[in-house]
């Protein structure tokens, strides 16, 4: 992710400098990132919640230490029946493994932080495993502790998700088209989207931060266009228009792209073949018959992913909030959808 722009560049310090106070009263940790509508530079509601992911080792350690130093972060009911092991359990056996702790004050700020295991954040970046974290980070975020190098190896996730917007794309179309369509890939399926989530987040994301999606997203295009996949024009301070190759080799290079546990699945769907790389050894790679079927296969995998995250995060989030907790969310989440 290239630098920001001076007005990014300053919201995003500022956004840094909120969450290194949330990072003082916490243990330590290995990777924490901002995310969501506090990254807007236009953003005007001084008291939205600022969200922020945090990777950690060992969670079930991780919030046994934070328990003593922040209890109050925690439900009541969580702390007195189970503590860390239950917080931990939930999170894996219901949730998708993070557990979120949300209304958390701290110098007139508001937060929602959630945890999640290295090992787990790291699979979903590469593999698509729950496709749930990877979404918020093909999307723009302000990383604010990175002891892994998590922001150099998300750049695998960023070129997925570009062939993955490229083959659910037209022939011709804009650079919004592909951020928008980008964006859309995590909410594809996602059970929120049906009652509690605005209806024009995707086009608000988009439009909200076009510059740091261009930054993030950029240097895949002029790989892409240096590959013949794509060509890009523009005219005067009009927006990229980028056309594309839509055949089958064109959209098998696309697949090619795609996280490998990704590319098994429509393998199984779509058939394998063998072929040899640059190197002499033989891989399996997807049969295309045409990109619409590339496209329509891999969309109904990704959706089926995000319905089924979205669902076991939803239930486990709920339980971790206690029923206040999550009355107060989902009423805020309602607030927003309605207004849309």
């Amino acid at each position: 992710m290239e630098p920001a722009h001076d007005n990014d560049k300053s919201e995003n310090e500022k956004s840094g400098a909120e969450l290194n106070g949330l990072l003082e009263i916490l243990p330590p940790v290995e990777f924490c990132c901002v995310y969501g509508s506090t990254l807007h530079p236009n953003n005007l509601d001084k008291n939205s919640m600022i969200d922020c992911i945090i990777g950690v080792s060992d969670p079930e350690k991780w919030h046994s230490e934070n328990l003593k130093m922040n209890r109050n972060h925690y439900a009541s009911w969580l702390v007195h029946f189970g503590g860390a092991g239950l917080i931990a359990g939930v999170a894996d056996d219901i949730g998708v493994g993070v557990h979120f702790n949300p209304f958390v004050s701290l110098n007139d700020k508001m937060y929602k932080y959630g945890v999640v295991r290295m090992d787990d954040l790291i699979n979903d970046i590469l593999g698509w495993q729950r496709f749930y974290l990877c979404g918020r980070l093909q999307k723009p975020v302000n990383i604010i502790m990175d002891s892994l190098d998590l922001e150099n190896l998300n750049h695998i996730n960023l070129r997925a998700a570009t062939s993955a917007a490229l083959l659910l794309l037209p022939s011709k179309f804009t650079e919004e088209d592909l951020y928008a369509k980008i964006c859309s890939l995590s909410y594809m399926g996602d059970l929120r989207m049906l009652f509690a989530e605005d209806k024009n987040k995707v086009k608000k994301i988009v439009q909200g931060q076009f510059s740091l999606f261009h930054r993030m997203y950029n240097p895949f295009l002029e790989e892409y266009a240096a590959k013949d996949l794509l060509r890009l024009s523009s005219s005067g301070d009009a927006q990229v228009t980028i056309s594309q190759d839509c055949g089958s080799s064109a959209a098998s290079k696309l697949v090619s792209s795609l996280p490998p546990p990704i590319r098994s699945q429509m393998g199984i769907k779509l058939g394998e073949k063998k072929i040899l790389d640059e190197l002499g050894r033989v891989k399996q790679e997807v049969v295309i018959g045409s990109k619409e079927e590339a496209a329509q296969c891999m969309q109904k995998l990704l959706r089926n992913k995000v319905m089924i995250s979205s669902a076991r995060q939803a239930v486990a989030g709920l339980l971790t909030v206690g029923v206040f907790g999550g009355a107060r969310y989902v009423s805020k989440k309602m607030q927003k959808a309605w207004k849309s």
